[in-house]
């Protein structure tokens, strides 16, 4: 049995099988059953891009040194697939925006692409300009040469990825092309890349305007006709999230992570428990992504004047201070502007290095993202424990690089053999296929003590934990009694000692058997 709300693996493809074939392979081998989907992140042309993958030239073409359309469908045959729409934006290399360069006004794509002046036809003032929403220091510009004429382009994010004008049939054109592509390939969810920031309106912020929601609507529609759901990308004050679950498919749920993280490092589950109360359920959780660890979800937030946030701001401070003494340092030097950071309260590091490399807290943390409603999705770097790549970091300069490392299929191998990762697997082997995960969900949280489970007339799954000495007892109740699926001493030393040991002799006695 397969549950359609089951986990669903996030990763690049060239990061962890090598190639959307390599990937197939693994969720067929060492990760069967544990998964029942797989967010593919970017894998157009070109997939290695300024942005990984987010600034493609070609939006509908799969990239052919990761595979083909045929290995994409592949993979959909055999549970949910998930890729990004990039709405906010195409490349500066992409055909279309290479045209516009070359001839100006007369190229028939320039309506697609947006200036200062398409937004500010009558000109602009500094409270326009100041008021303008952007994950970057500085204005949303970059100077360009349009049919030799120099022009203001508005870029958001990268003065790579020119952002596209909504407004017009020539943008909704390229879209509809993409989604066509990605559904006709058997993509079945639809993430919403940035698209918080399409909506440009004169005398607004420019996010998550009233354009924002039509453009949603419509790619609400244009998905559904195709079999398709939708998830929302929104980083912002939590109650908007809660807002605009009620509009969508699915949202992100950004405020867990950071809420987890609270809990085990201030021993302290209030703010969780807050949550737990409020938050949608049609909501994709995570822990860790291929950005950073998203703190600005839990605070206050200029888009929501006067609103307190899910965490005052001592505690978010104490919080980031506690991530970068547990990292060592580390994602201090990958956060901030410096590192080509979003904002400068997203931090950058490995959610394992987040909790000191603390088997058990780290493992406490995933068991909650578990059994917390919604859909959880898992990080290919989280699923494996992995460490901060400094190495990586240092040599891109990019801080979210610190958390985007390429492992080899050795690499795989062997961090499948640690404990934590074994006791991560079996976790959502049962998160993937139990029935009770169909039935009632219940929470107690208390002090540093909580409960969460789910419960049908004929099972029912349940964690206890205490965020204090990060104890815990995952267990199944079914029709023989309880059974413990996992606990905190399964990642004893002695504990590990004896499996590896278990494993050394099923090698020996059964050469070139794989495990």
């Amino acid at each position: 049995m397969t549950l359609s709300n089951g986990p669903q693996l996030i990763t690049y493809a060239d990061r962890l099988g090598g190639d959307l074939r390599g990937l197939d392979q693994l969720l067929d081998g060492p990760l069967a059953g544990a998964f029942s989907g797989v967010h593919v992140l970017p894998y157009y042309r070109p997939f290695d891009g300024v942005d990984a993958g987010f600034d493609p030239e070609d939006h509908t073409v799969v990239d052919p040194r990761l595979g083909t359309w045929e290995d994409v469908r592949a993979l959909s045959e055999r549970g949910v697939v998930m890729s990004d729409v990039i709405v906010n934006h195409v490349s500066s290399r992409s055909d279309q925006f290479r045209d516009v360069v070359e001839k100006g006004d007369a190229s028939p794509w320039a309506p697609m692409f947006l200036t200062l002046s398409s937004v500010f036809p009558d000109g602009v003032s500094e409270a326009d300009l100041a008021r303008i929403y952007r994950p970057r220091p500085g204005l949303p510009f970059t100077t360009m040469t349009l049919g030799g004429e120099p022009r203001l382009v508005w870029t958001t994010f990268t003065p790579e990825q020119v952002d596209i004008d909504l407004r017009t049939d020539e943008a909704w054109d390229y879209l509809v092309s993409v989604i066509d592509a990605l559904t006709g390939a058997g993509v079945t969810m639809l993430r919403l890349d940035a698209v918080g920031y399409s909506g440009k309106e004169a005398g607004t912020d420019c996010f998550m305007t009233a354009s924002t929601q039509a453009y949603v609507d419509r790619i609400l529609e244009l998905a559904h006709a195709r079999g398709a759901s939708v998830l929302l990308e929104i980083h912002g004050h939590y109650l908007q999230q809660v807002e605009i679950a009620r509009t969508v498919d699915y949202v992100y749920d950004f405020a867990l992570p950071p809420l987890v993280l609270h809990a085990l490092h201030a021993r302290d589950l209030a703010p969780l428990a807050r949550w737990m109360e409020v938050r949608p359920t049609n909501a994709v959780t995570v822990l860790d992504t291929h950005d950073g660890i998203g703190i600005v979800d839990v605070g206050p937030n200029d888009l929501r004047p006067g609103e307190p946030g899910l965490l005052e701001a001592e505690q978010i401070d104490a919080l980031v201070e506690s991530i970068h003494d547990a990292s060592g340092g580390a994602s201090r030097l990958a956060t901030g502007a410096a590192a080509s950071n979003l904002d400068l309260y997203q931090v950058n590091c490995t959610f394992y290095d987040a909790l000191g490399r603390d088997d058990r807290r780290y493992l406490l943390a995933r068991l909650v993202q578990l059994m917390v409603p919604g859909i959880p999705q898992v990080y290919y770097v989280g699923l494996l424990a992995g460490e901060n790549d400094v190495d990586l970091f240092t040599r891109t300069g990019v801080g979210r690089d610190i958390n985007r490392t390429y492992y080899t299929a050795d690499d795989v191998a062997e961090h499948l053999d640690r404990a934590v990762v074994a006791a991560q697997l079996e976790a959502l082997r049962l998160r993937a296929s139990h029935p009770a995960f169909e039935g009632e969900f219940t929470s107690e949280l208390d002090g540093t003590r909580g409960v969460l489970a789910w419960t049908t007339p004929e099972s029912r799954v349940q964690l206890g934990f205490d965020v204090d000495d990060a104890s815990f007892v995952l267990a199944v109740r079914g029709p023989e009694g309880w059974r413990t699926v996992v606990s905190d001493g399964d990642l004893s030393p002695m504990a590990e000692a004896a499996r590896r040991a278990a494993a050394e002799l099923a090698d020996r006695a059964l050469p070139g058997a794989e495990r």
